[in-house]
């Protein structure tokens, strides 16, 4: 029988890279097929993840696969989708049932409701036992779902996610800076003032139209997603849900946010501009983000200049946090076992989890004399270094798997050797939320759902990022998220949530 297009056009890119079956599945990494096949007695899966596709990908994903090839018998298809077309692809997979086998798993919860992710209990004991010793139990916990059954494998990370607000190093420095008192939004506006005038060509503060969780600053956590608008106290020992823009605390951010908008600390576009990872050479003198120890360190190497933060928020561990960073398997995976196999390596093999962090060492990276990876920027046409240049690979490393077996950072701006340490005692300092566990079943008001997120999507952006009068916008934002059915939605989460605590105490 004649052999199908696709598989002559891997047949020969093999034998031209002389990688045979190998490389053969790194040539069809961009494709859309996701078709799983055996090649031979070698089992490939397909595997998604987000982030921006590298121009070594392709490269890199022949090394993953010679390397999994002699340990386990495995190969990948390494399919990577950009940041902002992510969310939309595996929605757009998962309803049309394309075949793959491996994704990171960004709103969890409901693609386990949709019934997307495979149960992995059975596993766990046997196949992917080694992953599931080595990930803290918490993270475990986390993902949990109230049948009982774990859906996906969590980053074995930091604990508390915690909210931060980073600095220019340069500029703390010039102005004796102690960001330390800095801890409310209220507080900034003498440094945005400063900076304004001061240094013109910073920005004094940056934001986008997903906005930063400032009501976190007031300890409130998400029940879901901020889509939602229904939030908690984290350590309120009788939890009450409650519509956060109903709440003093969220009128006195917009407020200050307007009151900034107004004074132009704020970027004009924020409400327009979508997320997006920190800009290489972007002069901001204030940004948020979140992270756990040491995120400095990689936020600088984003930036491309030095950064420093301070944590504005409390080690409070939250549902959202040990969610954040799974990998689930598909339902209809052919290859379940091979499935835990892949997953369990990633998260206790330091050559594999290296590999899809850094790239290949020697290519994208070399090691200096205390073992730490110091990266290598890409090359012009020329082979000169591109300044500023990131390698020509990199892996989104909360996506990815077990972080405790990844090798440090060196260069000019090295992290701690003792890296993982701190890491470690954050984690044991870290207290669970009141929720901490909690997913309520919202499946019987999908109306209501989809309703209350298109009122959001209307006014979120702008009175988040200051752009709009408070005094306007908020009431009509309030009374049209109640038509929508906020408030039945909420009624029905607080009465799952009193029968969970409930139950949590018998």
């Amino acid at each position: 029988m004649q052999q199908p297009s696709w598989f002559r056009h891997l047949t020969l890119c093999a034998v031209v890279a002389g990688l045979l079956a190998l490389l053969a599945v790194g040539c069809s990494l961009f494709s859309d097929k996701g078709a799983t096949a055996p090649h031979g007695d070698m089992v490939n899966l397909v595997y998604y993840t987000i982030g921006e596709p590298d121009p070594d990908l392709e490269l890199v994903n022949a090394k993953i696969n010679e390397v999994l090839a002699k340990k386990i018998g495995i190969t990948i298809t390494y399919n990577k989708v950009g940041w902002q077309e992510y969310e939309n692809r595996l929605n757009a997979m998962v309803s049309a049932g394309t075949p793959f086998d491996i994704a990171y798993a960004p709103e969890f919860t409901t693609y386990v409701k949709r019934g997307a992710w495979l149960r992995l209990d059975d596993y766990l004991s046997n196949t992917g036992k080694d992953m599931y010793d080595v990930i803290d139990p918490i993270f475990w916990e986390g993902v949990r779902m109230d049948d009982g059954g774990i859906y996906g494998v969590p980053t074995n990370k930091e604990l508390a996610v915690r909210q931060q607000w980073m600095y220019p190093e340069e500029l703390v420095s010039k102005y004796n800076l102690d960001i330390t008192k800095y801890n409310t939004l209220e507080s900034l506006e003498p440094l945005l003032q400063m900076i304004q005038q001061k240094e013109p060509e910073y920005l004094p503060m940056e934001l986008d139209k997903d906005s930063h969780n400032f009501f976190a600053l007031h300890g409130y956590e998400y029940v879901i997603d901020k889509e939602l608008p229904l939030m908690v106290r984290s350590l309120e020992p009788t939890p009450q849900v409650v519509n956060i823009f109903e709440t003093e605390e969220a009128r006195q951010v917009m407020d200050t946010l307007r009151h900034y908008y107004q004074a132009g600390y704020i970027n004009e576009d924020a409400a327009l501009r979508e997320s997006q990872e920190l800009e290489r050479g972007k002069k901001v003198f204030w940004k948020a983000s979140s992270g756990g120890p040491l995120s400095d360190h990689s936020w600088s190497k984003d930036r491309g200049y030095r950064v420093v933060a301070h944590p504005v928020t409390t080690e409070v561990v939250t549902t959202e946090d040990v969610r954040g960073g799974v990998m689930a398997v598909s339902a209809d995976t052919k290859y379940p076992v091979e499935c835990i196999k892949f997953l369990n390596l990633l998260n206790t093999d330091p050559e594999v989890r290296n590999l899809f962090n850094y790239g290949i060492e020697g290519v994208h990276y070399t090691i200096d004399k205390n073992g730490q990876v110091v990266l290598i920027p890409r090359k012009d046409a020329d082979g000169n270094p591109i300044p500023d240049a990131l390698p020509g690979y990199t892996g989104v490393t909360y996506t990815q798997g077990n972080w405790f077996i990844l090798k440090t950072r060196g260069g000019d701006d090295p992290e701690p050797l003792n890296k993982w340490e701190e890491f470690r005692a954050s984690n044991a300092r870290a207290v669970k939320s009141s929720t901490f566990g909690f997913t309520p079943d919202l499946s019987m008001m999908p109306i209501q759902i989809q309703n209350i997120k298109m009122v959001w999507q209307k006014y979120y952006p702008s009175l988040m990022t200051g752009s709009v009068d408070v005094d306007t916008e908020l009431p009509k934002f309030n009374e049209e998220l109640k038509q929508a059915g906020l408030d039945e939605v909420r009624a029905e989460i607080q009465k799952q949530l009193d029968a969970w605590s409930a139950s949590k105490q018998q």
